[in-house]
């Protein structure tokens, strides 16, 4: 079996989207991971296909009805997948988790809109909430596109080359309880620019002396733009 996304969404017509682009899309093609939608207003209770109302105690807006959103949940052969809700309460995402789910079989993502999703859900059903930055988005489907995009390149087969994921940004430490780093500069033709040229030692054949200077870079880079990275080793992701 492939790797399996199934996102939950009042949107379904917004997916596959860039996910079926480049590289994705073709290893999608060869069924190396697969995806399916389910609308959510398939389950609503009214002739209008509405799965919200106000929330008790009052306040702006509406919330996703717990009833109907277990209902959908539960119309899924969920397996041994998280059930992940995009919301902007939840653990960050990062390269250690997109790791994690991308070994496992695969992912069921919940797509909350208006100001979010009844809190019930989260007690009735083993959900896992997820964060993809600081920020609020007008809902969850372009969180679950970052989330799959991120685990799918991850699936042996495809990215080409395996040597390419080792050496990103966030995986390029040699040691794996070491810190994480971002990626050193990259260059490639022409050799000189508008008087910026190539460092002399990716021109030197000398493979010791490159692999010194990338990560001498990594580590320069890293320190400028997130030193809060540095000393920061690789943690378990359990969820």
């Amino acid at each position: 079996m492939p790797w399996q996304a199934t996102v939950l969404t009042l949107f379904p017509e917004v997916f596959p989207g860039p996910l079926d682009a480049s590289v994705l899309g073709r290893a999608r093609a060869q069924d190396l991971w697969a995806l399916d939608t389910v609308n959510i207003r398939d389950f609503a209770d009214n002739d209008y296909g509405s799965v919200d109302a106000p929330p008790y105690g009052g306040g702006a807006g509406l919330v996703m009805r717990v009833d109907l959103l277990a209902a959908a949940l539960d119309s899924i052969d969920i397996g041994e997948r998280p059930i992940i809700l995009l919301s902007p309460r939840g653990a960050p995402f990062d390269q250690e988790r997109a790791a994690h789910y991308a070994g496992g079989p695969g992912v069921v993502l919940l797509c909350g809109r208006y100001e979010g999703v009844d809190e019930r859900l989260a007690r009735a059903r083993p959900i896992i909430e997820v964060s993809i930055g600081d920020y609020v988005l007008a809902g969850g489907e372009i969180g679950a596109m970052v989330l799959i995009e991120a685990c799918a390149r991850l699936i042996p087969g495809v990215i080409g080359s395996a040597q390419s994921l080792s050496e990103e940004s966030y995986t390029s430490s040699a040691d794996p309880n070491g810190p994480r780093l971002l990626e050193y500069p990259q260059y490639t033709k022409p050799r000189e620019f508008e008087g910026l040229s190539v460092p002399e030692v990716l021109l030197s054949g000398d493979h010791q002396a490159v692999a010194r200077w990338r990560r001498e870079q990594a580590e320069a880079v890293t320190k400028k733009r997130r030193p809060d990275l540095i000393g920061a080793g690789h943690k378990k992701t359990n969820d």
